[in-house]
């Protein structure tokens, strides 16, 4: 990580629905080549900073500052993605590209060597003509990642990237994660798992709606940190008092 470049600044930044928040006040960093995990409670609001990031939720106060445009690729929960459509491997991935070419730009002999060099560094080369329904919740996984390569961004999000796959495909898509940070490139994670956290993620943004800890992840997952993210209500309640962000602003500036 090289700590002298910012890639994000997040300022007061308060994101939710409908007034109500999920994710309340977080101010920090984010920096050029960062390897950082989001971890916390369920409804905790990790899902939601991501979204933000995304420009899905355009947030209730406060803002992310861009210091430089960047190249985003998402990996969202397997949960919300629409399997229903018969499509094929090979055409999945190839949706890499989109940026690039556009929806009828058409995916030509390179690109399509492309697709295959990608489904071949997550050991997916012999799945090409299988349709996407047809796969293991690890395949997947796998081919999803495979989706990530070919868009090629400066600045990745995954949303709960190791959700219900076996321990192989776990250790596999760890090492593609950690061969795009030693390129340069920056990589936030939604992650559950506090010893895969600990172990490969030197930094940490420890969410329960609230920040509870961010920065080097030994100084955050700290036995009194975990304590009071149990502790914390974090279920999403539509009927939540809405947040009087301009009162917290005047808050806090008698207090500056």
């Amino acid at each position: 990580m090289t700590a002298s470049i910012p890639l994000a600044r997040f300022s007061n930044l308060t994101l939710g629905y409908e007034k109500h928040p999920a994710v309340h006040h977080l101010n920090g960093d984010l920096y050029q080549g960062d390897l950082l995990a989001v971890v916390g409670p369920n409804g905790g609001g990790k899902s939601t900073l991501l979204k933000g990031m995304m420009s899905q939720l355009t947030p209730l106060g406060g803002r992310i500052e861009w210091p430089q445009p960047q190249k985003l690729a998402y990996l969202p929960q397997r949960a919300r993605l629409d399997l229903d459509f018969p499509l094929r491997v090979i055409d999945f991935v190839a949706l890499g590209f989109w940026p690039q070419v556009g929806a009828f730009g058409g995916v030509r002999r390179t690109a399509l060597d492309q697709v295959s060099q990608a489904l071949h560094q997550v050991g997916m080369q012999r799945f090409e003509k299988r349709s996407l329904d047809s796969l293991s919740g690890g395949q997947l996984q796998r081919v999803l990642f495979a989706r990530l390569i070919l868009e090629d961004a400066q600045l990745i999000l995954l949303d709960e990237p190791f959700a219900a796959v076996d321990e192989a495909t776990q250790e596999d898509l760890m090492q593609l994660i950690q061969h795009w940070h030693q390129q340069g490139r920056t990589i936030i994670a939604v992650l559950h798992d506090l010893q895969q956290v600990k172990r490969h993620f030197p930094r940490c943004l420890l969410l329960a709606r609230e920040v509870l800890g961010f920065g080097p992840t030994d100084q955050v997952l700290t036995e009194d940190n975990l304590r009071r993210a149990r502790k914390m209500q974090v279920a999403f309640d539509p009927l939540a008092p809405i947040c009087d962000l301009h009162l917290d602003e005047e808050v806090e500036a008698d207090h500056a």
